[in-house]
């Protein structure tokens, strides 16, 4: 099973590139409750892959082993941990997976049965930065109905799993109230600082995080919101995924940072506006912007 490192929809909050951009988004496999990815081939960006240190005897229970710890608050069943692993056969170490060689990390939101057991109890209090292993019985991994034909009947698996970042689980009720004003049509984009981060810089060729509100600036209405989606926005900045104001943005930002951004329509979706989520015709979109993670 494959599925989109984008923790939301884009299409489903109206938000992607205007028809004739290319909105592909990168997937990455992992280690679902149905399914798991065969060996991978080296792509270029490939990382370096940990070496797995394979359990003395094999597991009975899951059995959890910080090989670095992390630094930040412990992960919790809701929040998404953005990872990068390798997945062996305990009992002879054969690699059935990793997402070192793709060069893409892997976003598992925890407690929702997107993967295994063994990695949803197992992830819980990882940090930022921190390096696990797991160790987990066949009772908590695919027990007698493998996928794939590595993996067999009864195998009790091992991860190597490095901590990228974590997103933290969405409160509507975190929402800022942020007043908008009807604005006038601008001819350039502007951006205003409401918060400065203290985290992180952004850097050329990472992935952002953002929760987001959209307004039409004709009106000052709110029409879309990541936080009554229940569902941080991720995309990497030039990749095409959004109107090019949009991914312009975030230049500059830190994580921490809050920024209000009128975008001219010419650079948000054009003369015809966004039907989908309310915005007319020749109308400038105005976001306010959070950046909760870089990757």
């Amino acid at each position: 099973m494959r599925f989109s490192t984008v923790l939301v929809p884009l299409a489903a909050i109206g938000l992607l590139a205007a028809c004739g951009n290319s909105t592909k988004s990168s997937n990455a496999s992992g280690p679902t409750t149905t399914a798991a990815a065969g060996p991978s081939t080296t792509a270029v960006g490939a990382l370096p892959k940990p070496v797995v240190k394979l359990p003395a005897t094999l597991p009975t229970q899951l059995v959890v082993t910080d090989l670095k710890a992390g630094t930040g608050t412990p992960a919790a069943n809701g929040d998404t941990v953005v990872v990068h692993y390798i997945g062996v056969r305990s009992v002879d170490g054969t690699e059935f997976d990793n997402s070192f060689d793709r060069g893409t990390p892997f976003p598992v939101t925890l407690g929702v049965g997107q993967v295994i057991k063994g990695w949803d109890q197992g992830l819980v209090g990882v940090k930022t930065g921190g390096t696990r292993q797991l160790d987990i019985p066949a009772s908590l991994a695919y027990g007698d109905s493998p996928p794939g034909e590595v993996i067999q009947k009864g195998d009790a698996l091992t991860f190597v799993i490095q901590i990228v970042t974590i997103v933290p689980k969405v409160n509507p009720a975190d929402a800022p109230a942020i007043p908008i004003p009807p604005t006038p049509n601008q001819s350039a984009q502007t951006a205003t600082d409401l918060i400065v981060g203290t985290g992180p810089a952004l850097q050329a060729g990472q992935t952002v995080v953002l929760q987001f509100l959209a307004f039409s600036a004709a009106t000052g209405q709110q029409i879309a919101s990541s936080w009554q989606q229940g569902t941080p926005m991720t995309f990497l900045p030039g990749s095409g995924q959004l109107p090019p104001g949009l991914e312009k943005a975030v230049v500059g930002m830190n994580v921490g940072g809050r920024r209000q951004v009128t975008i001219p329509f010419a650079d948000a979706f054009g003369a015809a506006g966004n039907s989908n989520i309310g915005l007319p015709a020749n109308t400038d979109l105005i976001m306010v912007l959070d950046l909760i993670a870089v990757y």
